[in-house]
C-alpha cells in the first residue's frame, strides 16, 4: 500500500515537473531579450551624445575660422582664390604685364606689395610658378643708382639675393632701376617702364 502511494506521488511530481520544466528556457530567453534591450538602449545613449558634443565642436570650431570650412580650402580668403599660399604669405600671380610703378599701384589697391624676397625656401616657391616668364618684384634702385631698397623696408645688403651673374648692370645706358624675377628664376634689373608680369604678396588673413 505504501509502495502504491510512493508510486503514484512520484508520476504526480514526474508530472508535474515535465508541466513545468519546459516553461524554464522561455523565463531564461525573456531574460536575456531585455538585457540587451537594455544594452542596446545604454549604447544608442552613448552615441547620441557623441555625436552631439562632435557637432556642438564643429559649430565651435567653424565661429572661429574666418572663412568656415573653405578656409581650408582657400587659407588666403573664399573671395580671393586665385591667391596662393605659401609659409605664411598669400601670393598672387598676374595674368597682365605693365610697367613697375603700375604693378605696385595694382598690387597696393588689393592691400598688398610687390613681393619682398626673404629666403631661399621664398626664391624656390616663386621661381616654380613663374617659370619661363618674368615677373617684377619689390626691388629697385629708383632714389640712388646702385642702392638698391625692398618696399617693404627689409635690409637688402645683409639679406637673400639671387641676381644672375652680371647683374644688376646698365644696359646700353638705359637706367634699369627695378628688379625682376627673370625666366629661371634668377634677378635681372630691368627698365622700369617695360611691361613684365608682377608677384603681389601679403600676409595671411587673421581670423576675426
Amino acid at each position: 500500500m505504501d509502495e502504491d502511494k510512493f508510486s503514484d506521488g512520484l508520476r504526480t511530481y514526474t508530472g508535474r515537473a515535465l508541466i513545468q520544466r519546459p516553461f524554464f528556457p522561455i523565463y531564461v530567453l525573456l531574460g536575456v531579450s531585455y538585457l540587451l534591450v537594455f544594452i542596446g538602449f545604454v549604447v544608442s545613449l552613448s552615441k547620441v551624445a557623441t555625436v552631439s558634443s562632435e557637432l556642438h565642436k564643429m559649430h565651435a570650431d567653424a565661429a572661429r575660422e574666418p572663412f568656415g570650412h573653405d578656409s581650408h580650402l582657400f587659407p588666403c580668403g573664399t573671395d580671393t582664390r586665385q591667391w596662393e599660399y605659401s609659409n605664411g604669405k598669400c601670393y598672387y600671380f598676374s595674368l597682365k604685364a605693365i610697367p613697375w610703378h603700375q604693378a605696385k599701384a595694382e598690387c597696393e589697391k588689393q592691400q598688398s606689395q610687390l613681393a619682398v624676397i626673404k629666403s631661399l625656401a621664398e626664391q624656390n616657391f616663386l621661381q616654380t610658378r613663374t617659370r619661363n616668364e618674368r615677373f617684377w618684384i619689390g626691388l629697385h634702385d629708383l632714389h640712388t643708382e646702385g642702392e638698391w631698397k625692398w618696399l617693404d623696408g627689409s635690409n637688402y645688403i645683409t639679406g637673400f639675393k639671387n641676381w644672375k651673374t652680371g647683374e644688376p648692370n646698365t644696359y646700353l645706358n638705359q637706367d634699369e632701376d627695378c628688379g625682376q624675377l627673370w625666366i629661371n628664376g634668377q634677378w635681372n634689373d630691368f627698365v622700369c617702364t617695360s611691361n613684365s608680369y608682377y608677384i603681389c604678396e601679403k600676409p595671411l588673413p587673421k581670423a576675426t
